[in-house]
């Protein structure tokens, strides 16, 4: 809980809310229910501007990260539902609108109709940035929507009033890229009692399944071939040791069919000790989380995860490359992180961790620090939108000074 609780209830008269529509097997469904029960805490007067739901399959067809029909569907309706209470001036200059996501189609009409309106009718608007062309591993590079998506944030860091971001590695990307408006350090949204709630008893470490979890797409740039790869090296070490994609499809599916082809073939082969897990409602995978001992990550592309969060949570020790935010999100913790590509020393490291566990020897792990953290991400945002967020704050002249400074911080982990 922030000190001044009462200077955010204070400062924001309204928050109108432009929420994700709900997806099971993202985190588009929780976060809305994270950030309501912050707002309803803080005694924040919010209203969350909803829009229609394309279908009620609730499954992602076209596209990766989210359904790019119902994202536009979704995101249309939304904002004429936003629209119609600007036209009726019911949000004023004391109101602040806040986005989950920049890529908002619909957004792109506030400023025509702020530029028009009255001073009084004006409201602050502040986005979540989370990657996009600032990073040349997003899959919407891989796509080729380069060109007008960097348009698009061009005109949205022309009008908005500020930009909240998960870490300061991409604090950096964003000043390259010539983003001029103030940007804030407030973390990953993560409601950690709402997923404690959903798995309350969790086993020891030493008396869960030795299982190496996967709970990244199964796209190129989380890059799969490395995990395959871990799974069937490791298999030579311990067969035993089980290596299982977690995922909420209904089947897997992937940017490349050659990484689902490996995948199926590894399952039903007898190189590694290899399962695919799918169809998973979140339940289903905070329970398989909470039965394993290590979850682990080989992305080229991920700027913080809810997954480090949720491991961290569920007690599972998380075994992710040192790169972009990652030294960051664990402080540089060794015992977290391998050398980006090198096999040699991500098998190391993981091996160190089964020993860790057997000989009961986790006080160096600081599990439950790195979630404590992310769970502090809407209190956080919410100083941001009340005009307090000075700490969160990252200047365009010295934001280097500042991000280092924030990176070799252990945060007391």
């Amino acid at each position: 809980m922030v000190e001044d609780s009462g200077l955010i209830n204070n400062s924001i008269r309204k928050l109108f809310y432009m929420g994700l529509e709900s997806y099971e097997a993202r985190y588009t469904l929780q976060l809305q229910e994270w950030n309501e029960r912050v707002f309803k805490e803080h005694g924040i007067d919010y209203e969350i501007i909803k829009g229609e739901e394309l279908d009620n399959s609730k499954a992602i067809v076209t596209g990766s990260v989210l359904d790019a029909h119902g994202r536009s569907y979704y995101s249309l309706s939304q904002t004429m539902n936003l629209v119609q209470k600007m036209k009726n001036g019911e949000i004023t200059s004391d109101d602040v609108i806040f986005y989950e996501d920049m890529f908002t189609p619909g957004l792109e009409c506030l400023p025509y109709i702020m530029d028009q309106s009255p001073p009084e009718y004006r409201p602050k608007v502040y986005l979540r940035f989370l990657a996009q062309t600032t990073d040349p591993d997003d899959f919407l590079i891989r796509e080729g929507m380069f060109d007008w998506m960097r348009r698009y944030e061009q005109m949205v860091d022309e009008f908005v009033t500020g930009i909240c971001v998960a870490s300061e590695e991409f604090v950096a990307h964003l000043r390259t890229a010539g983003f001029k408006k103030p940007i804030y350090v407030t973390g990953l949204p993560f409601g950690k009692s709402e997923v404690q709630e959903r798995v309350p008893n969790t086993k020891p470490l030493n008396e869960r399944t030795k299982r190496v979890g996967f709970a990244a797409r199964w796209d190129d740039e989380k890059q799969p071939h490395f995990y395959m790869d871990l799974a069937e090296e490791y298999y030579k070490i311990d067969p035993n040791t089980e290596f299982a994609i977690f995922c909420g499809h209904p089947e897997l599916k992937s940017s490349d069919q050659e990484y689902v082809d490996r995948a199926l073939a590894l399952q039903e082969g007898n190189t590694a000790n290899f399962k695919i897990y799918t169809g998973l409602k979140k339940n289903d995978y905070y329970n398989l989380l909470a039965d394993s001992q290590v979850l682990f990550n080989c992305a080229l592309q991920d700027w913080v995860s809810n997954t480090v969060s949720e491991a961290d949570t569920l007690g599972t020790l998380t075994l992710y490359p040192a790169y972009r935010s990652f030294p960051e999100v664990f402080a540089n913790n060794g015992r977290h992180l391998y050398v980006p590509w090198s096999m040699e020393d991500c098998i190391s490291k993981l091996e160190n961790m089964f020993d860790d566990i057997q000989a009961h020897n986790l006080w160096g792990y600081s599990l439950g620090k790195i979630s404590d953290y992310q769970n502090g991400t809407i209190e956080r945002t919410l100083k941001v939108l009340s005009g307090l967020g000075l700490e969160q704050q990252r200047d365009r002249q010295h934001y280097r000074r500042q991000v280092a400074k924030a990176k070799y911080d252990n945060r007391n982990y």
